[in-house]
């Protein structure tokens, strides 16, 4: 998962963006709206996570813009209110759902989970595929019963590629999408995260390379 974290209080930024890469969330930072719609142009992501009360761009505007645009993404907004009316407004500029200040980064991270997997993307819950089970909410994969300890860029991959579902992901997608902003694209961490990955599920192989495009999770189907 790729989450955008509006938030003109850096030190409350850094801190979130810290705590969403221990789960296997890539998260890139805006400081403010201007630089929000920026990166909305240029990245897909998965959540935005949206602080009201902007610099600049207010944050109800950047809302309305992301639904206006129909960028796909999901807004979390995060708000120091904490009125009813507030929320209500929130929501009715389009607002996914909303976070008072402060808040627990536990709940921020289980709510970030439920959003991503609404539709239009259609995540399940728990991810099955090719015999390799992933549970989003507990970080846990499995393997024909067998409990499988993935570091959290190994996690952040195999995710992407079950819920693909043997479609196949580019290199660069995978970069997009597990990997936060200040990634080389010219990096070879893609290649060393997917052969390490494959160590960690073991044999026969379930991750096919697609030379020149991509890779996919093998479920035994034969392929034309």
């Amino acid at each position: 998962m790729r989450v955008l974290v509006v938030e003109d209080e850096i030190y409350l930024a850094e801190a979130i963006q810290s705590g969403l890469r221990l789960e296997a969330i890539a998260a890139d930072l805006a400081p403010d709206g201007e630089a929000a719609l920026e990166r909305l142009g240029v990245h897909d992501y998965d959540v935005v996570v949206l602080d009201r009360d902007l610099p600049g761009v207010h944050g109800d505007e950047v809302c309305r813009i992301v639904v206006e645009r129909g960028l796909g993404c999901r807004v979390l907004m995060l708000t120091a209110a904490v009125g009813l009316i507030d929320k209500i407004d929130g929501f009715q500029l389009g607002a996914d759902d909303y976070l008072t200040k402060p808040f627990d980064l536990p709940e921020l991270v289980v709510r970030l989970r439920a959003l991503a997997r609404r539709p239009a993307r259609g995540t399940p819950p728990v991810v099955e595929y090719a015999g390799i089970r992933l549970d989003p909410f507990r970080r846990e994969v499995y393997r024909a019963g067998r409990y499988v300890a993935l570091a959290r860029k190994q996690f952040a991959v195999l995710e992407i590629l079950l819920t693909a579902r043997g479609g196949v992901v580019s290199a660069e997608e995978l970069l997009e999408r597990a990997w936060d902003e200040n990634a080389d694209p010219f990096t070879n961490a893609i290649r060393i995260t997917i052969s390490s990955l494959r160590a960690r599920l073991g044999e026969p192989s379930v991750i096919a390379t697609v030379p020149g495009v991509g890779y996919r999770m093998d479920d035994g189907t034969p392929r034309p």
